[in-house]
């Protein structure tokens, strides 16, 4: 059986990680999302499941999948919203966005 407090609180803490991660307070996320900032708030806090259509409203904000919101997983959609970002970059920050990766990818994968 799934224990639905753990999975709110999981769905929450990402919520709340990416929001950070954009420099947005829950007040700019509720606006983008044409919700409420106590809205917000409870989503963050796992005290709140939401509906489909709010859930699609913050992961729009969010400039991330629903399913990544919900699984953690990295999707297609996400990688598409990757690619769009990168488009918009010129030929030598791509590179200098690669090396990046390229330096992460050695750093994770040196031990295994």
């Amino acid at each position: 059986m799934v224990d639905v407090k753990l999975y709110l609180d999981e769905v929450g803490k990402r919520i709340m990680e990416r929001r950070k991660k954009l420099g947005l307070t829950q007040e700019a996320l509720a606006e983008m999302s044409d919700l409420t900032t106590q809205f917000v708030s409870y989503a963050e806090s796992g005290k709140r499941a939401m509906r489909p259509e709010n859930l699609m409203k913050i992961a729009a904000a969010l400039e991330v999948s629903t399913d990544y919101l919900l699984t953690g997983d990295i999707i297609d959609k996400d990688e598409l919203l990757l690619s769009k970002k990168l488009n918009r970059l010129t030929a030598s920050e791509v590179r200098i966005i690669e090396s990046i990766i390229d330096e992460c990818i050695s750093l994770y994968h040196k031990n295994e």
